[in-house]
């Protein structure tokens, strides 16, 4: 025998409902809340003030970078606001996908006929190169490429 739907039942699993996606919204923001508090320095007017003599020890140097990826080798070509190749102490790169990390990747540069030089093999679409190169009097260069490689290398 079944029971006759009333206004009392309705009202009872609309609220159970919409409790139950207040419930599991609560829990989520909960817990992107703890894993990631948010804070990435302890000071942030200290932070800006050491980003902005790192960009101007940066900007003095006048390098520009430009990078080129074909047959299995990735190129980065540095030079300074001369044109001439720049003196670079030491290089590493991180190339990786703009949307996650599981295709990082930190190849070993080489000097070569005024390139830097690494084999690698990148799938089409769009990459990011982040660069660090030490100059020869110390000061550090820092610069995120997009790369946008087109070949269907896989």
């Amino acid at each position: 025998m079944a029971r006759e739907l009333t206004g009392r039942h309705v009202l009872a699993i609309t609220l159970a409902a919409f409790g139950v996606v207040i419930a599991v919204n609560v829990l989520l923001a909960v817990k992107a809340v703890g894993t990631f508090p948010g804070l990435e320095v302890a000071n942030s007017y200290v932070a800006s003030q050491q980003f902005d003599r790192d960009r101007a020890s940066q900007d003095a140097l006048g390098w520009t970078v430009t990078a080129d990826y074909a047959d299995g080798e990735m190129t980065l070509m540095i030079r300074d606001r001369d044109g001439n190749p720049a003196r670079v102490r030491s290089l590493s790169a991180t190339i990786g996908r703009p949307t996650h990390v599981r295709d990082d990747r930190t190849p070993r540069f080489t000097w070569r006929d005024g390139l830097f030089r690494a084999p690698l093999v990148l799938g089409s679409g769009i990459w990011n190169i982040h660069l660090t190169a030490i100059a020869s009097d110390g000061t550090e260069f820092r610069q995120r490429i997009d790369h946008y490689n087109g070949s269907r290398v896989e």
